[in-house]
């Protein structure tokens, strides 16, 4: 094998593909056998004879001879490599680990510094702490020479020293203002022989001193002179802590002496006539009030500047320039607009005080970024000794000096009950002005009859006798009388307590009706006071006055609007005429009524109960009070509907008693009889219910509106039946009582109640009875609805037929040889034939259980009326408007 490989010899190009470089890099095999064997398929190609494979296992041999020879100079050449990587990897360990012992010798070196040097600093701090309070002691000892030295000079009464000292200059004055501070303080505490006349000596000469520093600070603030200001507040603030320099500074400042405000001038005719109105948004902003504030602003922002610069104390300076500001700028502004909302009205005055409340705070949330920082702390003996020397005059967070300057501008209007008796009193005013005219129309409707209005007149006539007095003494200049007034005098006017109760407007029909907008008016009323209430009631008194004024808003809307419609709708049923038709007006109050109810409701939920979250008693309160408020409306509107179902049923009992005694039963020469499409009581009954049914739809809803007609055809349907048992039928007069049947029952079916076609189809069926031959009347009566009843309770309508005479001995529906073959099965199942049926019903059981429905009807209708709610949400106890109808 190895002879025949070495005879060949390979192509120079081949030999070329057969280094390392070809197979490093990107190789293809398939490439590779092509390039290898391309000349040998060249030459298959060109020679015509049969394929010889010799030459491609000649070539292909000596290529992996080739190949076999490459691959082992890679594996000497990769050895070689390996040898030399094996080496270089211990030489670089060994230097690595030379390195770490470098390193570590280099830390251990550095930790053994640090902890000499940290030794070396504890000795320095422990040296430099005595040589501090060594130096204390000695400033002690030196001072405490100096001040013997000084006071035995002022015992004897000389001053010259000192009087040296205070003509040195700027450092001199403080060196005097510290040396005095200090004499005081010892001749306070020393008991000698002459230590009162040194005493005396020593605080005439701090006097002088003083008033010349003053004098001195006085002269610079009008030059403008702020490093010369800076030195006589260091020195002041050095000899008694600066706080008549300070007075000084703001007794003179230019904004309290040239800046005396007459608040007449800055008058904003605009606010004061709309501001007693209650039908426009109360004002945000007082012309004068908010140029005032403008000022302020623009003052302390220059002032604090100037403070920072001159004062050694900012914050003390700053804030008693404010509390100056608004203990005299702000409050006389204040008093003199409260005063005139006050003069007139009560509600001028709330919305007076709250504009002020809203500016003010606004002034007050501007002015905190001014808070200036402290005074720069002195060496350790003078702040010591300062410190001691005005121990009782430290300052507080210009925030928190801010917020008490504020709560005391509104502490005269707003401590204890004063501003929620103000806001109940305006509240009432208000709800009095607007009701006035429905309040009249009401009483008057009621005239003779015990009602609310006589506790509502009661409960408020005091109220209006002291507004009007009031408001007199109060009087605008220009001789108008103010809101409240008017309101006490309509107040006075309906309740009979005025000397122009002659003088009435004449009263007309709509001002008794109920409107929604004029809830809706109340209720923003309402919402303004509560926010009022929110913004000046501290936050723990909220829940409790929102109570207070949920009670206020009760007494008028429920008790005096709703309420009082309720109880006239049922004056008006009560006392209607039984000979006229009975109106249906009640529906469209019980409409309104329910409208205001939710509104009410949603108003409760959604605007007071949260404000008395923080106190779970007061919320507890108001839910137990909401709900008996809306359980009085219930009440009421359970009688209304009584009495108007009751009304109805009369109205159409006094129609159906109209019909005549032989209107179904006619001669057959009566002419007019063939004439008329119904009788003329079937037309009034049905008339009527149609508008029944048309006023149920305009009023009601739902479920609600399905119950009231369901009770109203029950009603009907039980006078039907006691009516058509009164009145003889021929055979003409059935077909005119069949057309009354129908004429009911397509009545009724436009109510679009199930349970009362199946009453109607009774009647139907009941009708039939006076219609048919004699040979099928049996087969009428064990059919359908009338198969359920008693023949013997059927007898009195089969008695009113006119034939019945012939055919009544021989008729008999129970006898099984009369009722015919084919319902003898159905018949002998018990001894009493149809009796026996399951389900049979009585005539007299079938009208117990009308009545019974009848007074449980109503009851039905209030258990339904929650299909009135209009989405709004139910307050936390389960209540339903208008929730129980019996």
């Amino acid at each position: 094998m190895s002879r025949r490989r070495s005879g060949i010899s390979l192509d120079p190009a081949l030999e070329d593909q057969l280094t390392l470089s070809t197979f490093k890099g990107k190789f293809d095999l398939s490439d590779f056998v092509g390039i290898v064997s391309e000349k040998s398929i060249q030459q298959a190609k060109e020679d015509t004879g049969p394929f010889d494979p010799k030459p491609f296992i000649h070539t292909f041999e000596a290529v992996v001879d080739q190949l076999i020879a490459v691959r082992k100079d890679v594996q000497a050449k990769t050895e070689q490599m390996e040898k030399s990587v094996r080496i270089a990897e211990r030489e670089y360990s060994k230097k690595m680990n030379d390195l770490n012992r470098g390193f570590e010798s280099v830390g251990s070196n550095f930790s053994g510094m640090e902890g000499r040097m940290n030794e070396v600093s504890s000795t320095a701090i422990r040296i430099g702490e005595q040589l501090e309070s060594v130096h204390i002691e000695r400033q002690r000892a030196q001072a405490a020479c100096d001040i013997i030295d000084f006071y035995n000079q002022f015992s004897k009464g000389d001053t010259s020293r000192v009087d040296t000292l205070r003509k040195e200059g700027k450092q001199g004055r403080r060196q005097v203002a510290i040396l005095l501070r200090r004499l005081s303080t010892v001749a306070k505490e020393v008991d000698l022989e002459n230590a009162d006349k040194t005493r005396e000596n020593i605080e005439k000469y701090c006097e002088k001193f003083e008033r010349e520093m003053l004098n001195l600070f006085d002269r610079s603030y009008r030059k403008s002179d702020p490093k010369m200001m800076n030195h006589c507040a260091q020195t002041l603030l050095e000899f008694n802590g600066g706080n008549s320099c300070v007075q000084v500074y703001v007794n003179q400042h230019d904004f309290f002496i040239n800046n005396v405000r007459d608040p007449t001038k800055s008058e904003d005719p605009l606010l004061w006539r709309v501001v007693p109105d209650p039908n426009s948004m109360a004002p945000k902003t007082e012309a004068g009030l908010t140029s005032l504030f403008k000022e302020i602003r623009l003052t302390v922002e220059t002032e604090a500047q100037i403070v920072k610069a001159v004062f050694p104390n900012p914050p003390v300076v700053i804030q008693v320039f404010l509390q100056r500001v608004f203990a005299q700028s702000i409050q006389q502004h204040m008093e003199a607009l409260v005063h005139k909302g006050t003069a007139i009205s009560d509600l001028a005055y709330l919305r007076v005080l709250q504009l002020v409340h809203s500016q003010a705070s606004s002034l007050v949330e501007d002015l905190k970024a001014y808070e200036l920082p402290s005074m720069a702390p002195r060496t350790t003996l003078e702040m010591n000794e300062f410190r001691t020397s005005s121990s009782g005059s430290g300052h507080t967070a210009m925030s928190t000096m801010l917020e008490t300057a504020m709560e005391e501008l509104f502490v005269p209007y707003t401590e204890g009950q004063r501003y929620l008796e103000r806001e109940s009193r305006s509240l009432t005013t208000l709800y009095a002005t607007l009701l006035a005219d429905f309040t009249r129309y009401h009483a008057r409707s009621q005239k003779g009859k015990a009602s609310i209005f006589d506790r509502v007149v009661n409960q408020l006539s005091t109220a209006a006798e002291n507004q009007l007095r009031a408001a007199a003494a109060t009087q605008a200049d220009d001789g108008a009388t103010s809101r409240s007034a008017q309101a006490a005098g309509l107040l006075m006017k309906f309740g009979g307590l005025g000397a122009e109760k002659d003088k009435e407007e004449p009263l007309r029909e709509e001002d008794g009706f109920l409107h929604l907008e004029v809830a809706e008016k109340m209720l923003k009323w309402h919402a303004e006071a509560i926010g009022r209430c929110v913004e000046l009631s501290s936050t723990n008194d909220v829940p409790k006055h929102t109570f207070s004024l949920l009670r206020v808003l009760s007494e008028a809307l429920v008790t005096t609007y709703v309420e009082a419609a309720i109880e006239t709708a049922q004056v008006k049923i009560e006392s209607a005429d039984p000979k006229v038709e009975p109106s249906l007006q009640a529906l469209s109050v019980l409409k309104t009524v329910d409208l205001i109810c939710h509104l009410w409701q949603q108003y409760v939920n959604t605007a007071l109960l949260p404000l008395a979250s923080s106190s779970v008693t007061v919320r507890r309160e108001m839910v137990v009070f909401n709900n008996q408020s809306i359980a009085r409306l219930e009440g009421g509107t359970n009688i209304l509907l009584q009495r108007l179902v009751d009304k109805i049923s009369a109205w159409l009992s006094t129609q159906l008693a109209k019909q005549k005694r032989t209107e179904f039963k006619p001669r057959d020469d009566d002419l007019a009889f063939f004439g008329k499409a119904n009788t003329d009581p079937c037309i009034a009954s049905s008339q009527y219910l149609e508008k029944v049914r048309d006023a149920a739809r305009a009023s009601l809803t739902g479920k609600n509106r399905e119950v009231f007609l369901t009770e109203v055809g029950v009603s009907f349907h039980s006078l039907l039946l006691e009516h058509f048992r009164k009145f003889p039928v021929n055979g003409m007069g059935a077909l005119m009582l069949a057309k009354d049947i129908t004429t009911y029952q397509d009545t009724i079916a436009t109510f679009g109640i199930p349970s009362l076609f199946e009453r109607f189809e009774f009647i139907r069926q009941l009708g039939q009875v006076w219609l048919v031959n004699p040979d099928v009347l049996r087969s009428i009566l064990t059919e359908g609805y009338l198969g359920r009843i008693d023949s013997t309770l059927l007898k009195p309508y089969l008695a009113l037929r006119s034939d019945w005479g012939k055919f009544e001995k021989g008729f008999n529906v129970d006898d099984p040889e009369e009722t015919g073959s084919g319902s003898t099965d159905a018949t002998t199942s018990g001894a009493g034939g149809l009796r026996g049926k399951i389900g049979r019903l009585s005539v007299g059981n079938m009208m117990r259980d009308l009545e019974n429905l009848r007074s449980e009807g109503l009851n039905r209708l209030g258990e339904n009326m929650t299909t009135l709610q209009i989405g709004v949400p139910a307050l936390p106890t389960n209540f339903s408007m208008m929730g129980r109808f019996g």
